[in-house]
Order: C-alpha cells, then structure tokens, then sequence
C-alpha cells in the first residue's frame, strides 16, 4: 500500500499539542486521563481532545489517542467510556496493546482505525501480518529493529508501519518488561514505569548505569525512512521540548538538510547523549554507564577552579541564570546550578559570547570539580524565548453536528423541524415587501448556532406566500428547536465472550524447560505436556528422549532471524509435530492453520475480552500473565478449562537486543553467558546468548501455595532461563505439584493490587 512520510508529534498536554502542529506535526499522538502508557503525563480531558481533534482537522492534521495499556477485567467498563470519546472527537485512530480493547474496537466501534502500539513488541513481518488479519491498520514497529528489517516489514505488510526516530529509550523492548512491575507494583505495561533500567547495578565486578539508555536521534538517517509515519518519543516532555523536536525533523525532512544549531537547542531543553541505537546494525555504543538524566549542550571542560569559579571558553554563549551541569566524577549525575554570577576580564557580565573566556561562580556546597571535567549549557533563556506558537482561542473549535432544518411559513404560524424534533410558533403574519431580505433573515436567524455543537448544513424554507416574520419571532423559534436537540451517545455494551466451559475437572500438569536434559529425573507419566523452547540453535535430535505425544514446541516472543525459524518450524511439521506454543503475535504467521496452538503468558492476557480473542484467533489455551494479581486472576480461571497459570516460573524482568558484554561483536564467542546482577534492591541473573540480554530474579516465582485459590485447571511449572541440573528440577516439580513453595521464592504481584 501507498503511505505517505508522516512526522507524528508527542502530546503529554495540550499545549504540546499546539506547539506540534504550528513547528509542522502532520498527527499528534496524546492519551485520555486512563489507559495510556505515559500515566503520569497531564494528558487530555474530554474537551480538550474534542476541542484539538477539531482544530488538527480543520488544518488538516491528525490526531491518535493512545489506550496502550493492559487493563484487568474490572476497568472494561471504563475502556468502553474512553473508546466512546474516542469517537464521539472523532479521533483518526486509537493506538493499543491489549487484545482485549482491540477485540472490543473491533466488535463496538468498528469507524476506529487501530494502530498497533510498540507494547505489543512486533519486531518482524510476520508480526505486522498477523495484525493485518485482525483489523489493524497500521504497526508500531519496536525500536530495536535496523533500516533493512523496517523496510522488509514496510514494503510486504500491507498496512501502514510506524517507527521511533527521535527520544528517550527502554532497555528492554517495550511490551517485554516486568522490571519496575516486579520491584514497586507500577507497571510499565500499565503506564506507571518508575525506570528501574536507570538503577546503578553491579555486574561480576562491574558497576554503573549498565542498562540506561542514550537518547534515540536519526537526525538525517531520517530520510531514508520514507513512506513511514515516523515518530517522536516524549509525552512527558515539555511544549518547548516538542516544539523544538518538530521543528528540526521537519526541517531536515523539508529541505534534506540537519541545522545543527537546532540540534544543539534540542540539547539545551533536554538531552540525554544521543544514539542511533541499532538502525545501522548491531550497535553496542547505545548505554550511558556513567551518568544519567539530562546532560545538556557540551561547551567545554573546566579549564581552571580556584576559590569557588571555573574558567571555561564555552563554544557557545551564555547568559546570566543559564543552566550549567558538569560532569563530576563523585556523581552520578551532573551537577547543575543556575550562572548567577559572570565575569570576563575581572568585570560582571550578563552575556559572554562563544569562544570568549568567562569565569563562573560556583555556589556554595558544590562538589569536587576538577580540570578537565565536561561543562554543559542545560537550560538557555535564549531558547526559551525561541519557541512562540500560535494556537486558537480557547472554545473556538469544536466538533460540530452537522443538521438540516425545514423552515414552513404560513399566515396563522411558523414551523421549523430537525428530524423528529419540531417547534411552532402562532402568529399573524402578512405579505414581505422583500422576499429575497425575508429569505436572508430566515437564514441568518438559523446560522446563529451559539455555543451548541451544532453546524446548519441545510436549510429549506417553504414560504409560498411570501410572508413576513419578525427577526424575534425567527430567533426565538430557533432557540425552542435548537434546546430539542440534545447530543446524547450511548455507550454500548460489552461484546460477549467466547463460548467458554468450566467443568472443574482434574488439572492438567505441564513442564516448559529450554534445555530437555534437566528433566531427566522427572517420571513422563506425572505431567500431560512438556513444552520444549525452539531457539536459532535448536537440536530437534533432543526430543527423541520425550514421549513424543505429550510434546509441545515453544516459539520465543523474539524472533529476530524469521527465514531460520521457519525452515526449523516447517521441518518440524514434516516430521508430525502439531502442537506448538506462540508467546507473539508473530507465531500465527510462522504456524499452518491447522496447528494446534496456545497462546503463552508473554501476550498478556488480563481481561476476558483479551482471553476471548486469543481463542477467536485460534488458541486453544492461554496462560495468564505473571505480572498479574489473585482477584482479577480468579475472574478468568472462573471461566474455561483452557486457562492456565503458571505456578514456578523465572520471569523475565528485562529482554532486550542491547548487549552488556565487553567484547566487540566481531569476536563474541557467541556462547551462553551467565552473570551475576544487583541493584541495591534484588539480586538477578543475567543471560547473554544469541545477542540477546535475560534478567531474572534471584527469586523465581511460586504461586504453588495459592493454588487452591487460583482455581485454573491447567497448571504449569517453568525451567528456563536459569540453569536448572536434573536433580532440583525434579525436587522443585515434586514440591509445587503438592501445593507447597520452593525456599526462596517470591509471589510478585499475587497478593498485591497493581499502583
């Protein structure tokens, strides 16, 4: 299909919004006050987003609201209230993560357009496919993919593709991180990420910022992005931020150039050292170990300090109460102080121009700074000034009922009538000495729509005798008709689940390991299933040990090298394996019709209507999310037998393409690596393998004691990740199929409500 090049703009408020359509937004992405991945950003009421939907339109802009949260089974009723405002703004389309608001889109307000947000990690073509099939319109690509991988997904999809240029990074991809859901009970996937990526960890002697991420920046890598809708991170940014944002990729986009003085204004506003993370291939230079927040514009390194000032020749200038950070190596993040105090040449200034040396006073209690230490300009009053926009007055747009009304004028009365809705006023009216002035009258009394939402697109007047009616007979008679017309939406109802059964029959027992050797101890004959992992390195020689009916083949959420995959998949198939395990949307596409599939815990599956399309697009069970909590995990094991929970798993807290090894890729060994990890709060498990990162708990999870209150009829215990001998894996499978707790486990979120 034929998309054009689509500059998409952050709006965490609607001045944002504002400032991105005046610097050359072509759409907008905002959220409403609930369901949207940046929580915490002012975000939109209502009327504000009736009132911008309607100004973006009539400059012909448009405008994406984000619902790219998942949401538990109690808060459905509050996704149908913000899908109705949705299309009541007339929004171009909602962008979302949960299967379940897609299904209800689908199902209840099928003029919304669905975008498929990056939450839902789709990283190949076989993902964006599988999309296409279920109604999307356009894919959010995850951030970590390269020029060539987007342009694949771009050009075979078949919908429109969207993809990050510019703004903050996750360490893991998006979608795929428990971390600060696992530590505090805010949950990324729930808009309340707290950045536990920005923690200092320790890492086998190592210690730093290991996973906190520089800013993404294509800056002109941009154009070779075209017929994308290509997007700006940063909801929680500023209008002066967004603003400055726009206006350098427009540019760059309108002219083919980058102007780097608008580069460094960008830095100034905030800043975080700037990467193109993988764009160009494997790229390990994308973590900034040593400092974190926002740096600024570097105009140089200390030059000399003596008696509290630094002497520094900045390469650009700098005025009085400008911001300056330096990089202290005490700190792990600058130090920063506003220059209340210039001097050049012994004399107070109040601008000092580039290349000209100044000293500055530092102020009291600052820390130890050393020549040599890297100077910034964090905040200008100059580019706080640069950035005025225009924006309407406040009520002046609106979106409109467009009516036509019928005018009747007769001797003994005057009709006007909306559809069903008439007023009538008596009179006694004689002939008009103009009838084209009586006609204009009638006209201008009915255009006069005040504050109502209401537009007169038609009117017809019948007035065969000519006759005269006062002007106050007019407007009082469209005042009656116009108070008739109330704009009342009524939100539908729920659609209805899938047909489900709950019989509550004997649970079914089931194994998932990634390396079939640790089972070795474990007696067939105690579980139903044993899902086996396929990665890129996949022996298919290992499943001749396992009672071959029992066997279920596992596809990673992550599947980077599509055309490997497939030829392990299809030689599968030959050989009469039918049951696999999909944790991606992706693994539709890579599996026939006919498999017999489950849908793992990695599609995050919270509310019924979630459960309801994974069994519409063909599951036969689903597993419930780890992250999620007892009372709203009863709600869906209430309601089938083909719901499962896992009782003993390692959950992945982070998954990411971004390497913490020190070697070059060039000389990677390539081999499985495992690390010790700590923060200060946990301790984790590191796994490097197929350039691939996994961190997981010290703790694994175990939920073995709750499980006469789960209530599922399939039960799971998982051994991947970890490396697991055969002895515990047996020990720790006895233990939870009796309903008791390995030592050292953790319940996570169980027993919690979600922040």
């Amino acid at each position: 299909m034929t998309q054009r090049t689509e500059l998409l703009a952050p709006a965490g408020d609607i001045e944002a919004g504002y400032a991105a359509l005046y610097y050359g937004a072509d759409a907008v992405y905002l959220g409403l006050p609930k369901f949207s991945a940046r929580a915490e950003a002012i975000n939109f009421t209502q009327s504000e987003l009736d009132e911008f939907v309607a100004y973006a339109h009539s400059i012909d802009r448009k405008v994406y609201v984000a619902m790219n949260t998942l949401v538990q089974e109690s808060e459905l009723d509050e996704v149908m209230l913000g899908l109705q405002t949705c299309v009541d703004t007339g929004v171009d389309a909602v962008i979302v993560q949960d299967l379940g608001i897609a299904r209800i889109v689908r199902k209840r307000f099928p003029s919304l357009e669905l975008h498929a947000s990056t939450q839902m990690a789709i990283h190949n073509l076989e993902g964006a496919l599988a999309l296409k099939k279920m109604g999307f319109t356009r894919v959010v690509t995850a951030r970590e993919l390269s020029l060539s991988e987007i342009k694949h997904i771009k050009d075979n999809c078949g919908i429109e593709v969207e993809t990050f240029i510019h703004g903050a990074l996750c360490y893991s991809y998006s979608g795929l991180c428990s971390f600060s859901s696992f530590q505090t009970t805010r949950s990324a996937n729930r808009g309340k990420c707290v950045y536990s990526c920005r923690d200092t960890f320790k890492l086998d002697g190592r210690q730093g910022h290991l996973f906190s991420m520089k800013d993404l920046a294509l800056e002109k890598e941009v154009l070779k992005l075209k017929g994308l809708s290509l997007k700006i991170e940063g909801r929680k940014k500023s209008a002066l931020y967004v603003a400055a944002v726009v206006d350098y990729y427009r540019r760059i986009l309108d002219t083919g150039r980058a102007d780097i003085s608008l580069a460094d204004n960008i830095k100034q506003i905030f800043s975080r050292p700037w990467t193109t993370l993988h764009l160009k291939g494997k790229n390990k230079n994308v973590i900034d170990p040593d400092f974190v927040g926002h740096r600024g514009l570097t105009i140089g390194t200390v030059e000399k300090i003596f008696n509290h000032v630094i002497t520094i020749t900045p390469t650009h200038p700098i005025a009085k109460y400008d911001g300056i950070q330096i990089d202290c190596g005490s700190q792990e993040k600058p130090f920063g102080f506003s220059a209340e105090m210039l001097s050049v040449g012994g004399k107070k200034v109040f601008e000092v121009p580039a290349h000209k040396t100044v000293q500055i006073t530092l102020p009291d209690h600052h820390p130890f700074i050393k020549k040599g230490d890297v100077v910034y300009l964090a905040s200008s009053t100059r580019v706080k000034g640069a950035y005025h926009y225009e924006k309407p007055k406040p009520g002046a747009f609106k979106n409109r009922l467009p009516i036509s009304v019928c005018v009747f004028v007769e001797h003994d009365k005057i009709v006007a009538i909306y559809q069903d809705k008439t007023a009538e006023i008596l009179g006694d009216f004689s002939p008009a000495k103009d009838l084209n002035k009586m006609t204009e009258a009638i006209h201008s009394a009915f255009e006069k729509t005040g504050d109502t939402v209401l537009d007169l697109a038609e009117l017809t007047i019948q007035n065969k005798a000519g006759l005269f009616v006062p002007m106050s007979v007019l407007n009082e008679l469209r005042r009656k008709l116009y108070s008739q017309i109330n704009i009342t939406h009524i939100v539908p109802n729920l659609p209805k689940p899938a047909q489900m059964v709950k019989t509550n029959t004997t649970p079914k027992w089931i194994i998932k390991t990634d390396n079939v050797d640790t089972l070795a101890e474990i007696d067939p004959m105690t579980y139903d299933e044993i899902w086996v992992v396929i990665d890129i390195d996949f022996d298919i020689n290992t499943l001749s040990h396992l009672p071959n009916d029992k066997i279920r083949l596992c596809l990673p959420p992550i599947i980077r090298q599509s055309n490997k995959y497939q030829k392990i998949i299809d030689t599968l198939w030959q050989m009469g394996y039918r049951k696999y395990a999909i944790g991606n949307l992706s693994g539709l596409t890579f599996l026939p019709d006919t498999a017999d599939i489950s849908f793992d815990s990695q599609l995050s599956c919270l509310n019924t209507q979630a459960v309801s399309q994974c069994f519409e697009l063909g599951a036969k069970s689903v597993f419930i999310s780890p992250e999620d909590t007892l009372d709203n995990i009863q709600k869906l094991t209430a309601l089938s037998d083909n719901i499962g929970v896992i009782l003993y798993t390692d959950v992945p807290v982070f998954l990411s393409a971004n390497c913490v090894r020190e070697n070059e890729c060039s000389v990677c060994p390539q081999k499985p690596w495992h690390g010790e990890l700590s923060n200060g709060k946990g301790r984790f498990e590191l796994i490097s393998k197929n350039c691939q990162t996994t961190v997981v708990p010290k703790e694994s999870l175990c939920w073995a004691g709750e499980t006469r209150h789960l209530n599922a009829s399939i039960y799971r215990v998982d051994f991947c990740h970890k490396r697991y001998d055969s002895t515990t894996a047996k020990r720790i499978w006895d233990t939870v199929r009796m309903g008791k707790d390995p030592k050292g486990t953790t319940k996570f979120n169980l027993k919690k409500q979600f922040a």
